[in-house]
């Protein structure tokens, strides 16, 4: 018989910044990276604090500029 691994790389989990929900009932958490300026839960809407979590790490995508036209130039 053949022997199949299945093994999955792990990812590497780093300290990271989050913003928690207070409420006790209430789960949810952002990235501080991610979160608005004003912290409100985005579910029940209470207020949130500042916490840390192992995460894996994220690669923030560069948001591109907008096309110019044809016949568009900067000089």
């Amino acid at each position: 018989m053949f022997s199949v691994s299945t093994e999955v790389e792990k990812p590497k989990l780093i300290p990271t910044k989050i913003w928690k929900c207070k409420n006790a009932d209430c789960k949810a958490w952002v990235r501080e990276e991610f979160a608005e300026a004003e912290q409100t839960c985005p579910i029940c809407k209470g207020p949130m604090h500042r916490s840390m979590r192992h995460l894996p790490a994220v690669q923030n995508k560069i948001k591109s500029q907008p096309r110019k036209k044809k016949g568009e130039f900067d000089f």
